[in-house]
C-alpha cells in the first residue's frame, strides 16, 4: 500500500530550531501562522466562527526514529506510542492552536509549538466535546510530571 499525502500550507513561526520549541501548544505563548495554499483557501469558509484548530502537519526534519526513546518530563526509556515525541515511525505532529484571526490564506494564531516553513497536512476545528468527552483519563508514567510541569509553567509565568 501507497500512502501520498501532500501539504495543504505551511507553518510560518520565529521557531527556527528544535531546541526553540516549547514541548507542546499549552506551553507556548508563540504566535504565528498558518499559510494555506491557494487551492485549498475555500476549504476555510466558517472556520473563523471557531476559536481553536487541530492542526495536523509533518515533521520533516525528523530523518530517524527509536522504538524506546527518552521523552521529555523523564529520565527512563519509554516506548515511542507512549510518548509524543516527534521522532516516530510516521513523523506526523498534532497541535491544538488558539485563532488569533483569519485573513485570506492565512490563520493567525497562538501557542505555535511548531517550526518554521514545516507543512501542514490538515487543518480541523477544535470541538472539546468531540475530543475530550472521556470521564476517565489515565496518562500513566505522566500523571505526577504534568503536575509538576504545569506548577513550574504558572511560577514561571508569575515572575
Amino acid at each position: 500500500m501507497k500512502i501520498e499525502l501532500r501539504p495543504i500550507g505551511y507553518v510560518h513561526s520565529e521557531l527556527k530550531d528544535p531546541s526553540d520549541c516549547p514541548i507542546q501548544p499549552s506551553f507556548s505563548e508563540h504566535v504565528g501562522e498558518i499559510e494555506v495554499l491557494d487551492e485549498y483557501v475555500e476549504g476555510l469558509r466558517d472556520l473563523d466562527g471557531f476559536s481553536h484548530i487541530t492542526l495536523v502537519f509533518y515533521f520533516d526534519r525528523v530523518k530517524s526514529f527509536d522504538l524506546l526513546t527518552y521523552p521529555y518530563l523523564d529520565d527512563k526509556k519509554r516506548g515511542v506510542f507512549a510518548t509524543r515525541t516527534p521522532r516516530r515511525p510516521n513523523p506526523v505532529g498534532l497541535s491544538v492552536l488558539q485563532i488569533l484571526n483569519i485573513e485570506g490564506n492565512r490563520i493567525k494564531v497562538k501557542g505555535i509549538d511548531i517550526l518554521d516553513n514545516t507543512p501542514v497536512l490538515d487543518i480541523k476545528p477544535f470541538v472539546p466535546g468531540f475530543v475530550e468527552s472521556y470521564d476517565q483519563v489515565k496518562i500513566s508514567w505522566l500523571s505526577d510530571k504534568i503536575r509538576i510541569a504545569a506548577y513550574s509553567r504558572k511560577t514561571q509565568s508569575r515572575e
